[in-house]
């Protein structure tokens, strides 16, 4: 009879400690993962400000070496391109160890990608910063890897996408310092002479043209090495603590054949990955191509430029908590599909509306961009269970959206304007038929999502 009270007791403080004040919900992050939850988040933090702080680069290499569009948006290619990479090779990793191992091994590599910044800019060559980029999002992929399915597995399976959300909502806290920082300290402190001025340099001076080079490269190389010391900071404080196990971390069998198989085999899935592509494609473009556009448009100075870049990530970062709110009350997939609806009709402004109106549309899309990264990924790994570590890792691959859309957006702003007859557009505005087609490909995905694998919302 003792016994059984004991293990009657048992079972009632599991359940007590899954619910939340009212007896009656689950809670979104239990007790026991408190501490591991809220170590994850901060990087969350971390890389969002890698990438914010990163997007305003492409901008200032183009001025900088005085090449075009195309080749300067080679930073978000190479960039982006450690997260496709990386991606499969961190899953397996992660699955063959552990999420912290593979946490420890993410931030290694972000740190080092930092740091050789330095070398980079003493040898003042692109294709080295290129690789640090690139070494650098290596680190990201194994960060994202390991933490997104590990917020995910900290609780119950019903507040998975909430949790996620929730998590994500840091993200733009990093991503907004990174722009404060691209503004404060590398823009407004890189030589303001133009890109005809330094044409002219380069004719006449090359010595001084240089020099100029040799200025804005050092500036460049601060944060990024300040950045790298941090993150080799925070590193340490990951490797003494003790993060909590969650459900089937234990296994570390590989499984690689039969998981890729339900992979496959699980539409949802499949249909999330691709949405997750066209959704960092949107978000890089949008995110990374402001500048171009404030300044073809408007005639606007890199850093009065990116303080609406600002002005969008401080909306990103409001409705990204409100709409982790109204997911209490709507489907992850009605809402979805609802803000892509609202981001196509702000890129026709974008397109169509002239001077600081297309402006102020294209500001206004980071208000339906917000939910869309982690609940796209929560809809696509809800019911993978273990599976979850590899499908993880294809959601990460999706991030190459990032890195073959913005070359693609920017090889046409290299164009020639564009006469449909009955008005002349310039290649910067047109360029955002691309962001265009990337929400109706989310909008169909939200819909999906509702009518179709409704059953599991």
């Amino acid at each position: 009879m003792n016994q059984t009270t004991t293990e009657t007791n048992d079972s009632s403080q599991k359940k007590a400690d899954t619910l939340i004040s009212d007896g009656t919900k689950p809670k979104v992050v239990p007790g026991k993962f408190l501490l591991s939850f809220i170590l994850v988040t901060f990087l969350f933090s971390l890389w969002g400000f890698a990438n914010d702080i990163t997007n305003p680069m492409v901008a200032a290499f183009k001025n900088i070496l005085l090449i075009s569009n195309f080749e300067s948006s080679l930073v978000q290619f190479a960039f982006y391109g450690g997260y496709c990479v990386m991606a499969i090779p961190a899953a397996l990793f992660i699955k063959r160890f552990s999420y912290k191992t593979g946490i420890l091994v993410g931030l290694a590599l972000y740190a080092v990608g930092c740091l050789l910044f330095i070398p980079s800019g003493n040898m003042m060559a692109f294709w080295a910063f290129l690789i640090a980029y690139f070494i650098m999002t290596c680190g990201l992929s194994f960060l994202e890897t390991s933490a997104n399915p590990y917020i995910l597995s900290m609780g119950p399976e019903e507040t998975s996408t909430r949790r996620l959300n929730f998590a994500q909502s840091f993200n733009p806290l990093g991503s907004f310092t990174g722009m404060l920082i691209a503004k404060n300290f590398i823009l407004a402190k890189l030589d303001s002479t133009d890109e005809a001025g330094r044409r002219i340099l380069l004719e006449t001076e090359p010595e001084k043209f240089v020099q100029m080079q040799q200025h804005d490269f050092a500036v460049i190389i601060g944060p990024y090495t300040i950045l790298g010391i941090l993150v080799l900071a925070v590193m340490v404080v990951f490797a003494i603590t003790r993060l909590s196990k969650c459900k089937g971390e234990d296994d570390t069998q590989l499984h690689f054949g039969a998981t890729l198989k339900r992979l496959f085999n699980n539409r949802k899935y499949l249909e999330g990955v691709v949405a997750q592509v066209f959704y960092v494609g949107v978000q890089i473009m949008c995110w990374t191509f402001i500048i171009q556009y404030a300044g073809a448009e408007l005639g606007m100075s890199k850093p009065d430029a990116q303080m609406y870049n600002m002005i969008a990530m401080l909306i990103f970062v409001s409705s990204r908590f409100i709409c982790t709110f109204l997911l209490k009350y709507f489907s992850p997939g009605g809402l979805l599909m609802t803000l892509a609806i609202g981001g196509f009709a702000l890129i026709n402004g974008v397109i169509f509306a002239k001077g600081i109106t297309g402006l102020y549309c294209l500001v206004g899309v980071s208000a339906c961009m917000s939910l869309m990264f982690p609940t796209i990924y929560g809809i696509a790994l809800k019911g993978l269970g273990d599976d979850a570590k590899l499908g993880a890792a294809g959601l990460i691959m999706a991030i190459g959206g990032g890195c073959l859309m913005p070359p693609m957006q920017a090889a046409i702003m290299d164009m020639d304007a564009f006469n449909l007859g009955f008005m002349t557009l310039s290649s910067a505005r047109v360029s955002f038929v691309l962001p265009l087609i990337c929400f109706v490909v989310i909008a169909i995905f939200g819909f999906r999502t509702s009518k179709v694998h409704g059953h599991s919302y």
